[in-house]
């Protein structure tokens, strides 16, 4: 039996030029970071993670050190109690996956379930753009390959928001499935607004599916269950949801409640892979649909594919994707190679263990800073 002997934990930072104007930051973003977890074994192998900044996560490395990285389920126990006391520090658990695939010499996919290595992805705007751009965004993706588009909301009006998915609609009919991301389930730490009401939000819905959106993400305050109940009673289209929402008894309430049609929890977020696979699971049995938020690096993306493809499959899966402002290569900076989707919208997970990528270690040395920040 191997244990783990060392736990390394690294920041990166990739200057933007131009800078990324994020839909849900006024502040546009000048550099990219990444923080970096390695876990190591005694026998000379290493899993890494990336997602969220992992500060302080030092003070509980002793939890791990000496222990078989096999051991899964204990694990992902220490994180979810280290997660009450702390930051988020599931990257740790993607790390321990990706060990654990190398010393099985197993892909991801393959462990949590081996339902497939294939999946199709949508590409996921980030960028407020006017609305004839937004059109030929929309142009764009249909000649990539990709059946489907999201769309941020948040322009200075609503009125403007819905203009861009009309236009879009006209411009393409329905060669393109649709979605919006209403951003209202969390805040930036500087957002002091409130979040929609039922009755906006129901308004709201009611345009979008008379444009066929294929669904409405985050119309609400995270934690308002009776009012995403509510409006799933009002309206037609798919409402989705919970890509931050962190504990077990917080998706419980939500299923349990008619909350969503679409799950949408990261696993570098919110459970880690340990806890999704079975999350998902348990979507898909109450006949939902589960597809992970996947914003951030190469990495995450990589994690929630595994995730997806091998234990219950998608309609289609999250990949960030809206150059020049945030093309692959800004997005998986930190991996020798970038992950892309074939010409009809499709990923396939190779055999490789673990993950089955690579980091850039030329790239992270030249990136490396003591700082996970977006300046």
């Amino acid at each position: 039996m191997s244990v783990i002997t060392r736990i390394d934990i690294t920041h990166h930072q990739l200057p933007l030029d131009p800078a990324f104007p994020a839909s849900w930051d006024p502040q546009p973003r000048t550099k990219f970071p990444a923080t970096i977890v390695r876990v190591h074994d005694d026998e000379g192998r290493q899993g890494i993670g990336s997602g969220d900044a992992m500060y302080g996560f030092a003070d509980y490395q002793r939890y791990f050190i000496g222990q078989d990285p096999l051991d899964l389920e204990r694990h992902a126990t220490v994180l979810a109690n280290i997660e009450f006391h702390a930051g988020r520090p599931w990257p740790m658990d993607v790390a321990l996956w990706d060990l654990a695939g190398k010393i099985r010499d197993e892909p991801i996919w393959k462990m949590v379930g081996g339902r497939g290595n294939r999946i199709r992805a949508y590409a996921s705007s980030g960028v407020h753009r006017p609305v004839a751009e937004m059109v030929e965004v929309a142009r764009r993706t249909i000649a990539l390959g990709f059946p489907a588009l999201k769309v941020r909301f948040g322009r200075p009006s609503i009125e403007v928001d819905l203009a861009v998915i009309k236009a879009v609609r006209d411009a393409v009919g329905d060669q393109l499935e649709l979605m919006v991301d209403c951003n209202q389930g969390w805040r930036m730490p500087w957002d002091t607004q409130h979040p929609w009401t039922v009755d906006h939000a129901t308004d709201v819905a009611r345009q979008l599916h008379t444009e066929n959106v294929y669904w409405m993400e985050e119309p609400l305050h995270r934690g308002d269950y009776d009012g995403m109940t509510e409006l799933r009673k009002r309206v037609g289209i798919r409402i989705a949801g919970g890509e931050l929402t962190r504990e077990p008894y917080e998706f419980r309430e939500l299923l349990d409640r008619e909350c969503f049609d679409v799950f949408q929890p990261d696993c570098v977020c919110a459970m880690g892979i340990s806890g999704l696979r079975k999350l998902a699971t348990e979507v898909a049995r109450a006949g939902k649909i589960f597809t992970p938020h996947t914003w951030g690096n190469g990495i995450g993306v990589m994690a929630n594919l595994h995730l997806t493809a091998g234990t219950v499959g998608a309609p289609f899966v999250e990949f960030p994707f809206d150059p020049p402002e945030w093309s692959t290569a800004r997005r998986d900076y930190i991996l020798r190679d970038t992950i892309e989707a074939d010409g009809d919208g499709w990923i396939t997970l190779s055999d490789r263990p673990g993950l089955g990528v690579e980091l850039d270690e030329g790239v992270l040395s030249a990136t490396l800073t003591g700082r996970a920040t977006f300046a």
